[in-house]
């Protein structure tokens, strides 16, 4: 394999259930990701980062892992994995597993072993607590609820942060610590080139109290977080040529300058959400909102300034197995031709900026919203809790779908749309759930045939991304931040300036007075004309010296 710095990397992120089944099952499986191999060889990607692919209940579609070794049968075997890694690499492509350590399934052997009885050597692997008067401390669940559930058999409460599936790993025990870097040290052996760690911010637990709020503070960044993942990369990853990015929940800048900078040896990188919270009206998930532009560049910038002054490195990103398709979020779905518009501009603007980008399956040609319209249509457990919990107080069953419609993980979780034959080409069954409307009209096939496609944008910045060093070491300066319609700024490397307009609405925009837009056109969407941009239009420029 071609070795290149990691950091000129682009990442393609697969949801394997919904990728491409080669069973008739109506599940996504590995050798449906063999099979498009040449594909993602076409688009010029790096890395594929798979969701997790472990034995699981699947509770949380595979984020409860009960068995770190095993695969899960509904993707295929053990065998079946080696493969997708031999032929990968002989595509030149690298394989990121996703790997979950905050917690186990409550089906993992060593939750079965810890609730046996109070005096399980497994006990101590997570976290019990007896209580007499209810839950121990009244955190909140993500998933809703509290984050304790009891236990008859023992008469004590287990933390879960997440689903009650999901129990808490105590990394304060070194004992599972020590089993922990064995399985990621397991699947380094196998062959694998990287891992994206899962809420690994959440790893250190704090004090056991009462929350004036749901008990984050408790938890998040915790006081032994970074010793404990400097640890992690001493004892598995850390001399070896590999990437890693840390998912990090409700982090801050200076937090994630020390998880990623090189020099403290944790991670390669972070991902953080909070420019995904800015259609969240007073911080609220579950409501119906509209983007926030100003906050939603001001949190851009901020990251983007506060990672690379630190040393740290950013994963950029729009769309994810958890987030809504950013066309639909961001863009505008509502014609096609806006549809183009929106996500040919919404790429660029991503992918000038600093970091590692990532691109979502379906991103690349896209793919939007379904807009389902009854709620049989869902499969998110958290989708599902949110609309019972609405419906509890007192919201029309209309109103609920609408805010799934904006906000729902389902969202980005349909069927890959590869052609216009039935079920968009992902199966010949049932599919586990169902595909959106227009994928006659949206898919690989027809995005292949037209050299204007969304796909061919994608395919064009990953190359300018391989092809040009401004992109990856190159600074950052913000411009116009108070402008109401764009999105501007500039990249500076060595003797060199890139200039970046993005116009994120749907009507054609006067570019401000005094901007300079002279010089050589790198990639544009849209038009501009007279010192105007069209909408949703974009531009790169490198500036005349």
């Amino acid at each position: 394999m071609k070795e290149q710095d990691w950091r000129k990397s682009v990442v393609y992120q697969i949801y394997p259930k919904s990728f491409n089944d080669t069973t008739g099952n109506g599940e996504g499986d590995l050798k449906g990701i063999i099979e498009k191999l040449d594909y993602l060889q076409f688009l010029g990607i790096d890395y594929i980062w798979l969701t997790p692919i472990y034995e699981s209940p699947m509770n949380d579609n595979g984020y409860d892992i009960s068995n770190y070794l095993k695969v899960n049968e509904n993707f295929g075997t053990l065998d079946d994995f080696k493969l997708l890694v031999k032929e990968a690499h002989q595509r030149n492509i690298k394989i990121m597993m996703d790997i979950v350590i905050n917690h186990t399934s409550t089906e993992h052997q060593w939750f079965k072993e810890a609730i046996k009885s109070k005096d399980s050597p497994y006990r101590d692997y997570y976290f019990f607590r007896s209580s007499e008067e209810g839950p121990p401390t009244n955190w909140e669940s993500k998933f809703g609820g509290n984050a304790w559930k009891y236990d008859e058999q023992t008469d004590e409460y287990y933390l879960h942060l997440f689903d009650v599936t999901q129990a808490d790993l105590n990394w304060d025990n070194p004992e599972v610590r020590q089993a922990l870097y064995k399985i990621v040290n397991y699947w380094i052996d196998f062959g694998v080139d990287g891992f994206r760690f899962d809420v690994i911010n959440l790893i250190s637990k704090g004090e056991f109290k009462d929350s004036k709020k749901i008990g984050k503070e408790f938890y998040t960044d915790g006081p032994r977080v970074h010793e404990f993942l400097h640890e992690l990369n001493q004892n598995t990853f850390g001399n070896k040529d590999m990437m890693t990015v840390g998912e990090m929940s409700s982090t801050t800048i200076d937090h994630c300058v020390k998880y990623s900078n090189p020099n403290r040896q944790e991670l390669s990188s972070v991902f953080n959400f909070h420019h995904l919270k800015v259609d969240y009206p007073d911080g609220e998930k579950w409501a119906k909102g509209k983007m926030d532009f100003h906050q939603l560049k001001e949190i851009l910038m901020n990251w983007q300034l506060g990672i690379y002054e630190g040393g740290g490195w950013n994963a950029i990103f729009w769309c994810n197995h958890d987030q809504p398709r950013v066309v639909s979020r961001f863009g505008d779905d509502s014609s096609e031709v806006l549809r183009q518009a929106s996500a040919k501009t919404l790429a660029i603007a991503l992918h000038m900026l600093q970091g590692t980008p990532y691109i979502y399956q379906g991103e690349e040609i896209g793919m939007t919203n379904p807009h389902f319209k009854s709620i049989e249509e869902y499969r998110d457990i958290e989708s599902l809790n949110a609309f019972h919990y609405l419906k509890s107080q007192g919201y029309s069953e209309q109103h609920i779908l609408e805010i799934l419609d904006q906000k729902s993980r389902d969202n980005s979780r349909t069927p890959m749309q590869w052609d216009d034959s039935e079920n968009a080409g992902f199966t010949s069954g049932e599919s586990w759930i169902a595909t959106a409307d227009n994928y006659q009209k949206i898919n690989v096939e027809q995005a292949m045939k037209d050299s204007e496609s969304v796909l061919h944008t994608y395919k064009a910045l990953i190359n300018l991304r391989h092809q040009n060093d401004i992109l990856t070491y190159g600074n950052i300066e913000p411009m116009y931040m108070d402008h109401n319609q764009l999105f501007v700024y500039r990249r500076h490397y060595r003797h060199q300036t890139w200039l970046i307009i993005a116009n994120f609405s749907k009507d054609e925009v006067t570019l401000p007075d005094g901007l300079d837009i002279s010089g050589d056109t790198i990639i544009q969407n849209g038009t501009v004309n007279q010192h105007k941009i069209s909408g949703f239009g974009a531009i790169v420029i490198e500036i005349a010296k």
